[in-house]
């Protein structure tokens, strides 16, 4: 699976854009990478009429000084707009060697996304892009969900996002506003469905399942609560950010715990001693046979812990990470 940040931050206003790379690298000096991916938005961000111009601005972006990790990419409108050829050209012609991801939005079923891939790598060869840009997918239809596995085993898809308030707002009123809050979408039966759908099919693939955002920007216990049930309880490795003070919650909710991390480095560091083989490991006052089924689990906490920029212990760091030791 791609080694993604686990927050995925989206901007469409130019000043916010702005704001969200040079958080990037501000946050990327701290961490030593970039902790969060920036995702300029060109489907709400853009005024109706002015989708090109938009484009074009997200491809100075992009292409700018500012995006000092490349992990920036953009949100284009549905496969089935009118803009959307255009802007995916734009970004592919002018910005295609550093951009991140496309997020393909409201696809209405499996065969919309591989049109939209289809359409992308066709643009991509006009253009002379020799790589294949990674295609992100937002699922907020009645049709997508219903395809999600189809889409997932798509070979172009990287990641698929959960959309909530489209997806509720696609159920006509039936299902409460309350669906859409903080605590009500871990409870509607509907709403939880389709995340637990989002995540085994994504799972099941090797793609990579992004939550959906959390509206109370400013509520940032609400937050970090939901950002520990997607991580902890939905399985969800990534998570929507809409402002920047949700950025760092996110972070933290989805880094395993500094126990869980001790844990890891000790167990895999035990069965490198051991070629790999099965080992006996003392765990929280209780003894513990671990083989390679566990130690594929302990390297991804361990991988986790490295990608959210939590402290290593210092023969893990050098064992398993030495292009980040540090004399």
């Amino acid at each position: 699976m791609p080694a993604l940040p686990v927050c995925d931050h989206y901007a469409g206003v130019e000043a916010r854009m702005r704001k969200s790379l040079a958080l990037q690298a501000e946050l990327g000096e701290r961490y030593g990478r970039a902790v969060f991916d920036a995702t300029l938005d060109g489907e709400d961000g853009a005024p109706v009429g002015g989708e090109h111009e938009h484009a074009l601005l997200i491809a100075e972006l992009v292409n700018s000084a500012d995006n000092r990790y490349d992990r920036v990419g953009a949100r284009v409108h549905p496969v089935r707009h009118a803009a959307f050829d255009d802007e995916v050209h734009t970004l592919l012609s002018r910005c295609g060697q550093r951009l991140a991801y496309l997020m393909v939005p409201k696809p209405g079923d499996a065969a919309d996304v591989a049109e939209a891939c289809r359409r992308i790598d066709a643009i991509a060869r006009d253009v002379g892009l020799a790589r294949q840009v990674p295609v992100h997918v937002l699922v907020e239809t009645h049709g997508a969900l219903r395809d999600v596995w189809q889409i997932a085993a798509h070979p172009r898809v990287e990641s698929i996002s959960f959309g909530l308030m489209d997806f509720v707002s696609a159920h006509r009123g039936a299902i409460p506003a309350h669906g859409m809050s903080a605590e009500g979408q871990f409870r509607h039966p509907l709403v939880l469905r389709a995340k637990i759908e989002i995540a085994a099919a994504a799972h099941a693939a090797g793609k990579t399942p992004s939550h959906c955002v959390v509206t109370e920007f400013n509520h940032l216990d609400a937050l970090r609560a939901a950002a520990r049930k997607a991580a902890r309880e939905l399985a969800y490795t990534r998570m929507w950010s809409i402002h920047p003070n949700q950025i760092l919650p996110i972070v933290e909710a989805f880094a395993p715990d500094e126990q869980d991390v001790e844990d890891a480095a000790a167990i895999l560091l035990a069965a490198q001693a051991a070629g790999w083989g099965p080992v006996r490991h003392r765990t929280r006052g209780k003894d513990t046979l671990h083989d390679r089924a566990s130690y594929r689990y302990y390297w991804h906490v361990l991988e986790r812990a490295h990608r959210t920029g939590r402290p290593l212990p210092p023969e893990a760091r050098s064992h398993f990470f030495p292009e980040t030791d540090t004399p």
